[in-house]
């Protein structure tokens, strides 16, 4: 009980903190980003393929967390594309977090969803392996990083499972980003009712 109340505590005086810190915020500014990740959020769940403008981004770090991981291993080298994939937006975080930058948090949260939808799509190829792949070099020589993966951990049976319940927490974390976003929104368009 008094952990409940502890985080009860804690959780209201981070409200407070944010509720000063949206104060003085253009609400307006940032509308249109919570706009267009529910429109991305909308097309994930019209077409599991959906490629929003994050796709390349997204892609371009995957690529480079293959580089950066290149020298621990096979196993690593291949799990650092999907690695650095999803740090990106947790060490954006971070940084927003120590600004501090409150409204960057959801974002970078819903930026983390886009990669978890894309995982979810290589994920779920694993057995099929039929998504084009991004080659350097020799064709021969690519590796499907998830069938490599989970047939290195002997669960290549699960990869649509698998996949399923990254969409899962993909769609929950989108729209719970999307709902802290609004509600900073909310509380800078009354900050700003209020100065006027």
């Amino acid at each position: 009980m008094a952990l409940s109340d502890g985080w009860r505590a804690g959780l209201r005086g981070l409200a407070e903190e944010i509720e000063e810190w949206c104060a003085g915020r253009s609400w307006l500014a940032r509308s249109p980003l919570v706009l267009w990740f529910a429109w991305i959020g909308l097309r994930h769940l019209a077409d599991p393929l959906y490629e929003s403008l994050f796709g390349a981004l997204n892609l371009g770090l995957h690529e480079a967390g293959h580089l950066l991981f290149s020298w621990t291993g096979l196993f690593l080298a291949v799990a650092g594309g999907t690695l650095l994939q999803l740090l990106a937006p947790l060490l954006s975080a971070v940084m927003f977090s120590r600004q501090p930058d409150y409204f960057a948090l959801p974002i970078c949260g819903a930026w983390l969803a886009t990669n978890l939808y894309n995982v979810a799509t290589y994920l779920g190829d694993a057995r099929a392996m039929e998504l084009p792949l991004v080659t350097v070099g020799d064709a021969e020589a690519v590796i499907h990083d998830w069938n490599y993966l989970l047939g290195a951990m002997g669960l290549l049976r699960l990869d649509t499972f698998l996949a399923g319940g990254v969409r899962v927490v993909a769609f929950v974390l989108l729209w719970g980003s999307l709902a802290a976003a609004v509600w900073m929104l909310v509380r800078m368009a009354r900050a700003d009712a209020r100065a006027r």
